[in-house]
């Protein structure tokens, strides 16, 4: 099957995306581009890199993009694509020794990135974990351990008085059901656990890793805005008989961290499970997790369709002759719309920011030019699906295109491209793509 092709990003003239207010950006994340493994303690990560068919093609986080080395030309290269902002990653790893202590060398990096974005007025979106656990703390449970979560507050706290005065937005998480789902109910991210107890207990405990951070991030930085980055593919029954699955389905992956974190409690399914499951909850975590946040992030890739199990649970269904991007997932841009205007009937929701948006696709570098135009593609239905969701009430004030460029993605290595930016890994060169020439165009055709 084969979507309209769009060669140009647009949005209708009167649109609020191209009100001066709205913020437009570009995402990262540590482990995915940094590189200077030697600077940095070992993370959990790099321990399941070295397991024997964990990464599809073999490869590690050592030196990825080099980006610690290439930093500066990196961020000439953010301020030419005319973006508002730069969402990246913290190392916790680069920058705590092991003894809890801060390592000078690495919070040094993150100062002399943040400084220069700010001369650049590039605002900062900073992800303090974006899943690099330090691997010290993982041999003591990780998430499965109550103490990573203040752990992680501890960390927070000395970060964000490093870092006083460059941070101009903080989340706390990127996406923990990725850690927790993937990292420790299945076991296909780091550290590989597969235990459905293991992936319910390590959920609970990131979500009061965030409620502790967000403490200490309103007593250290009360004027900063802070909040979480939740991630979604929306629940679609495979048939009509199937509704049943695709609402388990959503409460378990989708409504789980996000109902914690606005209201204070987890879907009626929890109750569903059986007790060997369910996670271990004290008295006050639930308060702890659900304070007032001042936004939320919105990642959002693909929808997902869900048939009903013999044993009445839920299970993911292959659909045929769709259109989808290197990693197999479908191009839905109207789930994009929906998901967030359904977020926006089912809660109060604080301010959006949609914090994560892109496509893998199987770029192909031809005469020094990356023609991916089935990528402009995606960014022009999905920014359009944004703006849908603002003109039915949805009050989305920023986007942030994933990602700037081609790096390690997680256990598909260097194999599935979601970049921008095109980098050739044998000389580190970066290669703007056709994507990337649009979305500045659109950015810079905004400002005029």
């Amino acid at each position: 099957m084969h979507l309209i092709v769009f060669k140009t990003i647009s949005l209708p003239p009167s649109s609020a995306l191209l009100k001066p207010q709205f913020t437009f950006g570009v995402a990262t994340a540590s482990f995915q581009i940094e590189g200077a493994r030697s600077a940095r303690l070992t993370s959990i990560w790099d321990t399941f890199c070295d397991q024997p068919g964990a990464i599809t093609d073999n490869s590690n986080g050592d030196t990825a993009c080099n980006h610690v080395e290439l930093w500066q030309q990196d961020i000439a290269m953010i301020a030419d694509l005319a973006v508002d902002a730069y969402r990246l990653s913290i190392s916790w790893p680069r920058v705590l020794h092991q003894d809890g202590s801060i390592n000078q060398q690495g919070i040094g990096f993150y100062r002399d990135l943040l400084t220069a974005l700010k001369a650049r007025n590039i605002k900062t979106y900073v992800t303090l974990y974006h899943w690099d656990l330090p691997q010290h703390l993982e041999d003591n449970g990780g998430w499965l351990n109550r103490d990573t979560a203040y752990a992680f507050a501890h960390y927070t706290d000395l970060v964000t008085k490093q870092l006083t005065g460059l941070v101009d937005s903080y989340a706390t998480l990127n996406e923990p059901f990725c850690s927790a789902y993937l990292g420790y109910e299945v076991g296909v991210h780091a550290p590989g656990i597969k235990s459905q107890q293991a992936g319910r207990q390590a959920a609970h405990h990131l979500l009061l890793a965030h409620g502790l951070a967000m403490q200490v991030l309103r007593a250290n930085c009360p004027n900063i805005e802070a909040g979480i980055v939740l991630n979604f593919s929306p629940a679609y029954p495979l048939t009509e008989n199937d509704t049943q699955a695709a609402l388990l389905a959503d409460q378990y992956h989708n409504q789980w961290y996000i109902k914690a974190v606005l209201e204070g409690l987890y879907p009626a399914l929890l109750n569903s499970l059986s007790s060997e499951v369910q996670p271990h909850i004290a008295a006050d975590d639930m308060a702890i997790i659900s304070q007032k946040i001042d936004f939320i992030g919105v990642n959002y890739y693909t929808r997902i369709h869900y048939k009903n199990t013999d044993d009445n649970w839920f299970a993911e269904a292959q659909i045929d002759n769709i259109a989808v991007t290197d990693m197999g997932w479908e191009v839905y841009p109207q789930g994009l719309t929906e998901l967030l205007v359904s977020l926006n009937e089912l809660y109060q929701l604080p301010k959006v920011y949609v914090t994560e948006n892109g496509a893998a696709m199987a770029d192909t570098l031809r005469d020094g030019q990356v023609l991916d135009t089935e990528r402009v593609s995606y960014y022009h239905t999905h920014l359009n699906a944004v703006h849908d969701a603002v003109e039915q009430g949805v009050d989305i004030q920023g986007y942030f295109a994933w990602s700037l460029m081609d790096n390690f993605e997680w256990a598909y290595g260097y194999e599935k491209r979601f970049g921008l930016v095109y980098v050739d890994y044998e000389n580190q060169q970066r290669i703007l793509k056709e994507s990337a020439i649009q979305y500045r165009a659109l950015l810079t055709q905004r400002k005029k």
